[in-house]
């Protein structure tokens, strides 16, 4: 199906105008007249009625809830929205000195210093419990924090490691496979609005919707689910030293037309705020546009 076909089957019928422009009866406004030009070689649309307009073509297919299949229609068009193959992840499974910190026993000083990190970090039982946090007392985590990531159908997809000794010469430790998988994802309702953060720690902070990166890139996987699952509203809350990955991230989502707010944490990452904080900071921030984005842009050029 060539992109002008693909096109009229999403918002009907076209005129050609000039050049590779081509235009047709904007679904956003209704008007009667061919008032929607859209430039079939850089993708630009513009309705001059409504005065819409878009760099993309998947920001317009979003906005008229185009289909999945119409979609990657889109993606074989035009490098607007390309779901990529899915990495294949390998085989993984906990380390095999994985201990749940629920039913330790007391006695064990292993188990009462990886317990108190926990608590220091704020977490409560109710925490542990829900994300089956673990430790290990040997092996290649040695002394270390085991936090499971499940995907939405209960199976393991990553595990973070951290050291529970402040001495200790590594403080993270990762399992040497892709992280292009949806972080948390069995506790995600994707009819709510999402919060992106970085690590862990700081998605149990969160408590509610937060998806943990494991580091500062929005991958495709993350990507391609947004825009199935089609999320409204996205909070992005990553640490202050990743300012500028953040701004790229919001730029991704105001170009695919998604409300973005970004937070500002004054020096902090969510985990150290704790969550009576991080969720004030949330919930009183206010969606960027993208002249905001310039601005901030511009302010980290400087």
């Amino acid at each position: 199906m060539s992109l002008l076909s693909l096109l009229e089957s999403v918002i009907g019928r076209s005129k050609k105008t000039s050049g590779n422009n081509v235009s047709f009866k904007c679904p956003l406004c209704n008007h009667y007249k061919h008032k929607l030009e859209i430039d079939l070689n850089t993708q630009y649309w513009h309705c001059w009625v409504c005065n819409a307009k878009g760099r993309k073509l998947y920001t317009l297919f979003k906005k008229v809830n185009a289909s999945i299949s119409q979609l990657r229609d889109l993606g074989t068009q035009t490098d607007s929205y390309i779901p990529k193959q899915e990495n294949k992840q390998c085989h993984i499974s906990l380390p095999s000195e994985f201990k749940l910190i629920l039913g330790g026993r007391k006695a064990n000083p292993e188990f009462r210093n990886a317990l108190m990190y926990l608590k220091n970090r704020g977490l409560t039982k109710q925490d542990i419990v829900k994300y089956g946090i673990g430790y290990c007392e040997s092996g290649p985590y040695e002394k270390m924090i085991i936090i499971p990531s499940y995907d939405s159908d209960g199976k393991l997809n990553f595990f973070t490691g951290r050291s529970y000794y402040k001495d200790s010469t590594f403080k993270h430790k990762n399992p040497k496979i892709s992280k292009d998988i949806i972080g948390f994802e069995l506790f995600i309702n994707w009819n709510e609005p999402i919060v992106i953060v970085e690590g862990a720690f700081d998605a149990i902070a969160v408590k509610r919707n937060a998806i943990p990166l494991f580091g500062k890139i929005l991958l495709d996987k993350f990507k391609k689910q947004i825009i199935e699952k089609n999320v409204q509203t996205v909070y992005i809350a990553l640490d202050c030293d990743a300012k500028s990955k953040a701004l790229d991230i919001c730029q991704y989502f105001i170009d695919t037309g998604i409300n973005v707010h970004l937070t500002e944490l004054n020096e902090q990452d969510p985990s150290e705020l704790g969550y009576k904080n991080i969720t004030d900071i949330i919930y009183k921030s206010t969606p960027i546009t993208g002249s905001d984005l310039m601005i901030k842009k511009m302010g980290i050029a400087l």
